[in-house]
């Protein structure tokens, strides 16, 4: 478990007021002195993530994180913070003052874990204080569900945990490949070996195709993109499926027969973290694009660019090339969408490897409502190089979808 990815772990967020108890609650939670804990409001400032295994459920990771009612210059960052977390959280611990009640920054705060669809319960915590009831009664009022707890006498903690690790969403995640293998089936992965790929191992995408596959008894071979026809000449069986890294898709599609499969690691990776037809659907704002329209390329992750580097070089290039329009590319990094967000016509995300499933759906989320279309990188590669539909015939729902922006139907958008 402690080998899980943080990416691939679910994100529970404990959240709430200034001086309400969140950081003793996280100590008491994980059961070790985890973070700083003072009776001064504001103690706690950037997010503090920790890894653990809660049984029965299984491995997450904890987040505690600033006050949302820090009004000072310094504060409304931190509040800021705190607000893009939740991006990126599972389920959210919604923690209250046993002797307050129900604050509008409280309120607020639940109206936006309701609008982004993150379940959420509440623990009143201090409660060796004694009991608000008219707090209770508003929660009551509201049917938010709740727990009474003691950081102080342990009260209550014990029992709270059982209860959070029921209630944690555990629905499945789409797959990565498994759904696309079975057992003895030959996969063939291309990895290219060019100046993006980092020194001594392989990306994480990569990585994780190859663990599913094997998980599956499948056979694996991986192979540099020149060695790929080689490769393919030498199996006394077609293989079942061939992955590439989506910038070699054009050269590994002239070398493998029409009758074999063929799609990309990114294109697994917005299915895995995603949504596909909705980054399909995101292709047809690439043909609309004008000049001076305004593109976001954003990167889930900070690294130093390289000479070559596909979102700040590549990219721009090919949707210059495609479009033959004059555009204006901004770039962003990290876990966040800058505040401007529906100043752009289209937003082309990364694969979204470092973040999990709720933080990548939460940002296609944010596209929607700024009515900005959003699609990934490698979708959008395949797609101005002419390797779609290709690349999506292992997946017979994004190819319906395909076909009916083929049709340039008006109605795409809201499909």
């Amino acid at each position: 478990m402690s080998k899980v990815p943080l990416s691939e772990r679910k994100h529970i967020a404990f959240v709430g007021k200034r001086n309400v108890g969140k950081s003793s609650l996280v100590n008491c939670f994980v059961g070790q002195d985890l973070v700083i804990v003072s009776d001064i409001p504001g103690t706690t400032t950037d997010p503090v993530k920790k890894a653990m295994e809660l049984l029965p459920f299984g491995p997450i990771v904890i987040i505690d994180t600033a006050g949302i009612d820090d009004i000072s210059e310094l504060g409304e960052k931190r509040v800021n913070k705190t607000m893009q977390i939740i991006s990126e959280t599972d389920f959210a611990i919604v923690v209250l003052d046993s002797q307050s009640h129900l604050s509008n920054e409280e309120m607020n705060l639940i109206e936006l874990l309701n609008k982004y669809e993150i379940p959420f319960y509440i623990a009143i915590n201090k409660s060796e204080l004694g009991i608000n009831y008219k707090l209770l009664e508003e929660l009551n009022f509201r049917k938010l569900s709740f727990s009474l707890v003691s950081c102080k006498t342990g009260k209550g903690i014990y029992e709270f945990k059982e209860k959070i690790a029921n209630l944690i969403p555990n629905e499945e995640e789409p797959p990565l490949i498994s759904d696309l293998i079975k057992q003895h089936d030959i996969i063939v992965l291309v990895v290219p070996i060019d100046l993006g790929a980092p020194k001594g191992r392989l990306i994480l995408p990569q990585v994780q195709t190859i663990r599913e596959s094997l998980d599956e008894d499948a056979v694996v071979i991986v192979v540099k993109d020149k060695e790929l026809r080689s490769a393919l000449s030498i199996l006394n069986q077609k293989p079942k499926l061939v992955v590439t890294d989506s910038q070699a898709i054009m050269r590994v599609n002239a070398d493998v027969p029409d009758d074999i499969k063929v799609t990309t690691f990114s294109i697994l990776m917005a299915r895995h973290k995603g949504d596909l037809t909705e980054y399909i659907k995101g292709l047809q704002r690439i043909e609309e694009l004008q000049n001076g329209d305004k593109v976001l390329i954003a990167e889930a992750c900070s690294h130093h660019p390289q000479e070559d580097d596909i979102g700040k070089v590549k990219i721009p290039r090919w949707l210059r090339l495609h479009t033959k329009k004059n555009l204006e590319i901004s770039f962003s990094n990290g876990h966040y969408f800058p505040s401007n967000l529906s100043d752009f016509k289209l937003i082309i995300h990364c694969g979204g490897c470092m973040l999990n499933r709720k933080a990548m759906l939460t940002r296609i989320k944010q596209a929607k409502f700024a009515n900005v279309p959003i699609v990934n990188y490698g979708l959008a590669i395949s797609y101005m190089h002419g390797a779609l539909p290709r690349a999506l015939e292992p997946f017979p729902e994004a190819k319906q979808v395909w076909e009916l922006f083929q049709k340039k139907i008006p109605s795409f958008h809201q499909l």
